[in-house]
């Protein structure tokens, strides 16, 4: 996979499945719930540390976290929270932990209102892609009014760990937000699945 393409330079020089990462996942469009809500989790896990940190404990979450099904993770008990914090395939912050758990029955309020979580956070780019166009790394923002206005109205529904700066990852990882520099490879394949999608 590797090749002589063209990545953005965060990609490179970390690990094979983080470079797998950059090239099949990151950026692509989210329609899926059950996606969403692995991204947010994930994402809210990530708060101070590196994304290759989580990355790389992906599967430990999902072993946690109930394969991320946020039905199943709103009815963990303080008990079956306790019990993740022992567990060395997460990160051990009962913060965090507890955030996800009151984020997953947060989720399921969203769902219920809006039909999908999906529903929801599209709308936050009318149903379609942000098509960026940057040509250098310290172009990208770390958030967008998008991204503020988003963390704004999830707060306000009681989720935590989902700050501008957060979300705006979360737009950028599930493909609401086409952040890969116009050079990398993956902009245009990207650019293109998205062009069409209402």
């Amino acid at each position: 996979m590797a090749g002589n393409r063209i990545r953005c330079p965060w990609s490179e020089g970390v690990s094979d499945s983080y470079l797998e990462y950059h090239d099949t996942e990151w950026g692509v469009p989210v329609r899926d719930d059950r996606r969403q809500f692995e991204f947010l989790l994930l994402e809210g896990a990530q708060a101070g540390l590196s994304w290759s940190t989580i990355l790389h404990r992906r599967e430990g979450y999902r072993r946690a976290f109930a394969d991320f099904d946020p039905v199943r993770v709103a009815r963990f008990t303080p008990a079956r929270i306790t019990k993740l914090l022992a567990d060395p395939g997460i990160i051990r912050n009962r913060l965090k932990v507890e955030a996800a758990v009151g984020n997953a029955r947060a989720f399921l309020a969203l769902q219920e209102e809006f039909g999908s979580f999906s529903h929801y956070i599209w709308r936050f780019v009318d149903g379609r892609p942000v098509q960026n166009r940057w040509r250098s790394q310290r172009q990208v923002p770390a958030t967008s009014p998008v991204s503020d206005a988003l963390s704004r109205d999830l707060r306000a529904r009681g989720l935590r760990f989902v700050g501008s700066t957060i979300m705006y990852a979360h737009l950028q990882a599930t493909g609401l937000v086409n952040d890969h520099l116009v050079s990398c490879f993956r902009h245009a394949q990207l650019r293109a699945l998205g062009a069409g999608r209402r």
